[in-house]
């Protein structure tokens, strides 16, 4: 792989591991310098790499300079070497050795902690994903500015106001305790299905970085499945879902950017393996008696992953919205149904159901209804 391949690459799979280490080391307050360390970490690679080459081991030369970097920041800077230094070195054979973990286990436990301080309750949901996007994806504010549609004022105010606001709750990384991660673990749930979401509804027409932003809420709810903490049938049910909808990914729009209907798409470009994938995980996610919105919603993606255009699938996927709008209702949710309802039963029962559902100011519900119209 050239330079120019692998360090983006590397970014994506490498920045946010740094991240979450030196955002341990320095406290969540201070993650402004973590991130700063770890940008230029990549900086400089890309600096010596164009000149000498990539080396040997591209990820242990990234964890080295980090490395080296925070010890220095830490030697110099006085407010560090007093409130942190001192903690990092209490276990140290040494008093001036300063241990910076970058171990394969403690990537993935501060990882872990940094989603749950991130999807911390006190904030918005909107900053709960800005900052994922950030802290654990490595996304810049020009990217999450047009992920969001909206400015890089906005995104920049959005973030500041989020990081004061974890600053002021004292919020620090760690896992929460066993009684209270099933309430934590929903709003984590929650922040990675409306990051899936941005990245899959979203009307930009970077479809690079739209996938970019479902890969990486896949990545994170996968990181949640290999826990055994948090390794339980919603988090499956969602990567379920994920995967289910992240096949037909490429079928979604033609080569001019424009989106296609789901009976027009061309089957042949649905990801097997990620269907395959859906179906491993949301096999997972049916023990026990636990039925959350994820696994119902897991349910309609898997059958809209049969091509067959058959009564009987039309009636299992509106049997699943029933099931999920008693469960947690939602207007776009019933308007789906409707077109569900079309497929299995009857055109006129579903525009009866539509036009009870008083949407009329919604883009989304003239474009159903008319599919329900003049659909085939």
């Amino acid at each position: 792989m050239e330079n120019q391949e692998l360090l983006p690459h590397l970014f994506r799979t490498e920045y946010r591991k740094i991240t979450a280490v030196l955002g341990k080391t320095f406290g969540l307050e201070h993650i402004e310098i973590a991130q700063d360390i770890a940008s230029d970490t990549f900086l400089l690679a890309s600096e010596i790499w164009g000149i000498k080459g990539i080396p040997d081991n591209p990820v242990a030369w990234l964890y080295t300079v980090a490395r080296n970097k925070t010890l220095d920041y830490l030697r110099r800077d006085k407010l560090f070497k007093e409130k942190i230094s001192g903690q990092v070195v209490r276990d140290s054979p040494m008093e001036d050795e300063i241990v910076i973990d970058l171990s394969s286990q403690n990537i993935t436990d501060s990882q872990l902690q940094m989603m749950f301080a991130i999807c911390h309750p006190s904030l918005p949901i909107e900053s709960q994903i800005g900052l994922a996007l950030n802290v654990l994806c490595g996304f810049g504010i020009n990217e999450i500015a047009s992920a969001f549609l909206t400015s890089k004022e906005t995104i920049n105010k959005r973030l500041y106001r989020a990081r004061e606001k974890l600053r002021a709750g004292e919020v620090t990384m760690a896992f929460p305790a066993e009684a209270e991660i099933e309430p934590r673990l929903e709003a984590v749930l929650k922040t990675l299905y409306l990051l899936f979401n941005e990245g899959f509804y979203s009307a930009g027409k970077d479809v690079t970085l739209r996938k970019d932003v479902c890969i990486e809420a896949m990545w994170l709810t996968k990181m949640l499945t290999e826990n055994p903490g948090t390794d339980r049938p919603p988090v499956n049910a969602l990567l379920a879902l994920m995967c289910f909808h992240a096949s037909r990914f490429e079928a979604r729009t033609n080569p001019q950017g424009e989106t296609v209907l789901y009976e027009d798409q061309d089957d042949s470009l649905w990801d097997s393996t990620l269907i395959c994938r859906g179906e491993y995980y949301l096999n997972r996610a049916s023990v026990g008696r636990q039925l959350s919105r994820y696994h119902l919603e897991a349910a309609i993606g898997y059958w809209h992953t049969i091509k067959a255009d058959t009564p009987e699938k039309w009636e299992h996927i509106l049997q699943y919205y029933n099931q999920l709008l008693i469960l947690e209702y939602s207007p776009i949710a019933a308007l789906n149904r409707t077109y569900a309802l079309a497929k299995a039963r009857s055109r006129t029962e579903a525009i009866h159901e539509a036009e009870k559902l008083n949407l009329a100011d919604n883009h989304l519900y003239h474009s159903l209804l008319g599919g329900v119209v003049f659909g085939n």
